[in-house]
């Protein structure tokens, strides 16, 4: 699954709410059809792995698929039953911050038809909402 190789530090705050609407990542810039978020949220490295065994497997591995997020914001966790106190917990595992607005997967090579399924069916996997975009003029 994705993980960064290094991080600068190695334990971030977690913040409370994501603000804004994305000002990067918001325009198809590789393939012809897209999976955009329509809320904000954190998406697990787990998650994006999931949804892009299912973009793949639906295409039939004929399609090319981009993944435009990428989880560097590490996550900690406290062991169970750990009393308060003693510090912050080790890092679990690692999240993608994602505005509203921002494009999370990008494909080509597919029919709209295709690409509209693939993604309705990947959209399930992830926490935030999503919907369909494409180059084509509707």
């Amino acid at each position: 699954m994705l993980a960064p190789k290094k991080v600068k530090h190695r334990k971030w705050h977690r913040t409370d709410q994501i603000r804004g609407k994305a000002a990067r990542k918001n325009t198809l810039n590789f393939g012809s059809y897209g999976l955009k978020a329509i809320t904000a949220g954190w998406i697990s490295s787990r998650q994006i792995e999931a949804t892009r065994r299912v973009l793949t497997r639906y295409t039939q591995h004929g399609g090319k698929v981009w993944i435009r997020i990428f989880p560097d914001k590490p996550m900690t966790i406290k062991g169970a039953e750990t009393p308060m106190g003693k510090g912050k917990g080790a890092v679990d595992h690692y999240v993608a911050v994602v505005h509203a607005g921002t494009i999370l997967f990008e494909m080509d090579g597919v029919t709209r038809e295709e690409a509209a399924e693939a993604v309705k069916l990947s959209s399930y996997k992830l926490p935030v909402k999503c919907k369909f975009i494409s180059k084509e003029i509707n």
